[in-house]
C-alpha cells in the first residue's frame, strides 16, 4: 500500500508542476545588453544603487520576517537598497501599496501573494514602466484566469507546492496505516479559497486522494476574518469540536501553518489530544509549538522561507542585467517530522536535522551564480 500511495503523489507533483509551468524559460529577457562574463565590475556597478521594494501581503508574523530577511540581506549584498512593506492579509492595501511603489520609481519590485484576481493589473503598470518584477505566491495571469498568460516580464517564483501537499497527506497516511486505519480516513481539512494559488495547488493533491477513497472529508475549516485568521479559526474550530467525539476524526490536515495555528488553540483549549494534526510551512513559532504539542502536530512539510526572499532577490539582479530568467522558479520542499525537532532547533539550525534544507532541487543552486559571489565580494559582503 505504501509503494501504491508513494507513486500515485509523485505523479501528482508531476501533474501540477506541468500545469504551474514550473521549469519553462521566458523568452522576454536577453544576454545581448549583459555585462560580459566574468566582467565583475561591470556587474558592480550595474547593480549599485538599485532601488527594489518588497510588498508582503501577509500578516508580519516570524514567516514573513524571515522571507524579509532573505530580500534585504542578499539585495543590500548585491548593492541595492531594499525598503519593505507588509500589508496583512489586506488585499485593497496591497494595491495600494504597490501603486504608490511604482509610481516613486523604485527600479525593482517583489510581491508576495497577491491575489489572482488583481495581481496582473497592479503589476503591469510596473511592467510599462521598465521595472523589473518578482512575485512570490502571486501569479500576474491576464484576466485573472488560472489558466491564463503569465504577464510578460514577470518571474513568479513558488514554493513546490505539490510536493508540500504530497509530503505532507503522504505521511499522515503512512501514520494512519502503520496505526491500524483503514480507508477512507476521516479528516477536518483547513482550507482558504479557491483563489489563492499555492493553497489552490496543494488543494489539487488533496481533492485527487478524495476521489480515489483515501480521505473522506468530513468538515471544512476556513476563515473569514483574514486580518485575524488564527483567532478566527480557533473560534471556528471549537463551535465544530463538540460535533466530533474521540474516534470520530483520523487527522486534520493544515494547508497553511496560520490556520492550523488557530485549529491548535482550539484542540488545547479542549484538551483534545486524539486527532493528529500535519501542516505545510514552517517558522520558530511553529518548531516550538510542535514540540510542546508532539501528541497533536506531527509534522509540517516546508521551504526555508529566508531562502525564498534570496532566490526572488537573485532573480531581480539577473532581471537588471537583462539575464535570461525563467518565467517560473519552484523551491524544492522538505518534510519535517516533530520526532526530528529538539528545544536546540530553530530556522537557522534546522538544516542539521533535515538534509537539503536551504538549497534548491534545480542544477543551478538556489540560482546562486559565481559572479554574485564576486559582486558581494568587491561590496564588501
Amino acid at each position: 500500500m505504501k509503494k501504491i500511495l508513494a507513486l500515485t503523489l509523485t505523479a501528482l507533483m508531476c501533474i501540477s508542476l506541468s500545469a504551474c509551468g514550473g521549469g519553462q524559460t521566458s523568452t522576454q529577457t536577453s544576454t545581448d545588453s549583459a555585462p560580459k562574463a566574468g566582467d565583475t565590475a561591470s556587474y558592480a556597478k550595474a547593480l549599485k544603487g538599485k532601488r527594489v521594494a518588497v510588498v508582503r501581503n501577509l500578516a508580519a508574523g516570524d514567516h514573513t520576517q524571515q522571507f524579509l530577511d532573505g530580500c534585504v540581506s542578499e539585495g543590500k549584498a548585491l548593492g541595492f537598497t531594499v525598503d519593505t512593506f507588509v500589508t496583512d492579509g489586506d488585499d485593497a492595501k496591497t494595491q495600494e501599496v504597490t501603486a504608490q511603489c511604482i509610481q516613486k520609481g523604485y527600479d525593482g519590485l517583489i510581491v508576495s501573494h497577491a491575489q489572482l484576481s488583481y495581481a496582473y493589473n497592479m503589476l503591469k503598470p510596473a511592467i510599462d514602466k521598465g521595472m523589473k518584477v518578482v512575485t512570490f505566491d502571486s501569479m500576474p495571469l491576464k484576466d485573472g484566469d488560472a489558466k491564463g498568460q503569465l504577464l510578460d516580464g514577470v518571474t513568479s517564483t513558488a514554493q513546490d507546492d505539490s510536493a508540500l501537499a504530497s509530503l505532507s497527506l503522504g505521511f499522515m497516511m503512512e501514520e494512519f496505516e502503520t496505526n491500524g486505519g483503514k480507508y477512507p480516513m476521516k479528516v477536518l481539512k483547513t482550507f482558504m479559497g479557491p483563489g489563492i494559488p499555492p493553497l489552490d495547488r496543494r488543494n489539487v493533491v488533496y481533492t485527487k486522494l478524495e476521489k480515489e477513497g483515501k480521505i473522506k472529508t468530513v468538515e471544512v475549516i476556513a476563515p473569514s476574518d483574514t486580518a485575524n485568521v488564527r483567532g478566527d479559526m480557533t473560534n471556528k474550530t471549537a463551535a465544530i469540536l463538540p460535533k466530533y467525539p474521540k474516534g470520530s476524526v483520523d487527522a486534520i490536515w493544515g494547508c497553511y501553518d496560520e490556520l492550523a495555528k488557530g485549529v491548535l488553540q482550539a484542540l488545547n483549549d479542549a484538551k483534545r489530544t486524539d486527532i493528529p494534526m500535519y501542516t505545510i510551512d514552517i517558522s520558530n513559532d511553529d518548531i516550538q509549538l510542535m514540540l510542546k504539542n508532539k501528541e497533536v502536530w506531527k509534522s509540517t512539510a516546508a521551504v526555508d522561507p529566508k531562502l525564498i526572499g534570496i532566490v526572488d532577490t537573485r532573480l531581480l539582479a539577473k532581471k537588471f542585467l537583462n539575464l535570461e530568467t525563467p518565467q517560473y522558479y519552484n523551491l524544492n520542499a522538505n518534510l519535517v517530522k516533530t520526532s526530528q525537532l529538539s528545544s536546540n532547533i530553530s530556522m537557522t539550525n534546522l538544516k542539521t536535522v533535515i538534509n537539503g534544507w536551504g538549497d534548491s532541487n534545480a542544477k543551478e543552486g538556489a540560482l546562486n551564480e559565481p559572479w554574485m559571489d564576486e559582486v558581494k565580494k568587491v561590496n564588501g559582503k
